[in-house]
């Protein structure tokens, strides 16, 4: 209750947190792995719903200092005075966030996926435009002029909790027969694997004690992981959703996920075979994710 309380309270708070000579001219960075133009159209229409309260640019890519710049420098624009970058992130803890978080200043270390993160942002850069900057400098830190704060992901969030109920009782049909299985894409490393799982934990304990289904797992797929550990996880998602069938229970597969685009379709593909509902829609769009860009920037 007190969750929802301050949810309804939220835009009011918000409007005098952020009103000019209150909070100065502050702008919100946005960051978004982006992908297919529907997909990066759902990240834009967030952002168009924050922006009536304070600028907001988007920077599209995966540690990609070239849009990361491009955006900061859209916000100069604006005539901000400070900056709170917010990671529209299932998790903070990739190596995506970690190289983003290096060229905004708040991680003195590059990781060692940095290179291979400028490699790619180059690579595409020349694909789509001949007249790219061939000695640009992909991974030293920017110097945006303003200071820059760096928000967290959205991790273990009870709003993200709170969409993925909903997500959940939208194709529901008796939620006391039925095993909800909540499912991210996941890192690579087994230590980022970990930390990914325990803030789904919280999740899943938020939905648990709000819900009436009869069992709520967890679980990642980690598409970008080797071929051994993918199988692995395929075999633990299948064992899951095949358990619950046997006992009798129907599936609710909901896809942590930002949006629909390509990660639910290798999810369907895993589960091929077996029984099982999906949840219609990813996070976005869905009006709470606003609320929890502006809680970020509240929090700085």
């Amino acid at each position: 209750m007190a969750i929802r309380a301050w949810t309804r309270l939220l835009p009011a708070l918000l409007l005098v947190l952020l009103a000019p000579g209150v909070a100065g001219a502050q702008g919100i960075l946005l960051l978004a792995h982006g992908g297919r133009a529907d997909w990066n159209q759902e990240v834009l229409g967030l952002a168009d719903r924050v922006s009536s309260s304070v600028p907001v640019e988007v920077a599209f890519g995966m540690a990609n200092k070239r849009t990361i710049q491009e955006a900061l420098g859209r916000l100069a624009e604006h005539d901000v005075t400070s900056i709170v970058a917010v990671p529209l992130f299932i998790s903070s803890h990739s190596s995506v966030m970690r190289a983003t978080e290096y060229l905004l200043g708040s991680r003195d270390e590059a990781p060692p996926q940095m290179e291979a993160f400028a490699r790619m942002a180059a690579r595409r850069e020349s694909e789509g435009d001949a007249a790219s900057d061939t000695g640009f400098d992909w991974t030293s830190p920017l110097e945006p002029g303003v200071p820059i704060s760096v928000g967290r992901a959205l991790d273990g969030h009870p709003l993200v909790a709170e969409i993925l109920i909903s997500r959940a009782l939208d194709v529901s049909e008796a939620p006391e027969d039925e095993v909800v299985v909540v499912v991210a894409h996941g890192p690579s490393s087994e230590a980022d694997n970990e930390l990914w799982l325990g803030h789904m934990a919280v999740l899943v304990d938020e939905m648990r004690s709000r819900t009436g289904f009869s069992r709520i797992e967890h679980l990642t797929v980690r598409d970008d992981a080797s071929e051994p550990v993918r199988e692995q996880a395929t075999e633990e998602l299948r064992a899951v959703v095949g358990a619950a069938i046997d006992e009798g229970s129907s599936v609710v597969i909901v896809p942590l996920l930002l949006s629909y685009g390509g990660i639910e379709v290798g999810i369907r593909r895993r589960l091929e075979g077996l029984s099982y509902r999906m949840a219609r829609q990813a996070l976005l769009p869905d009006e709470r994710l606003a609320e929890w860009v502006l809680m970020q920037v509240a929090a700085r």
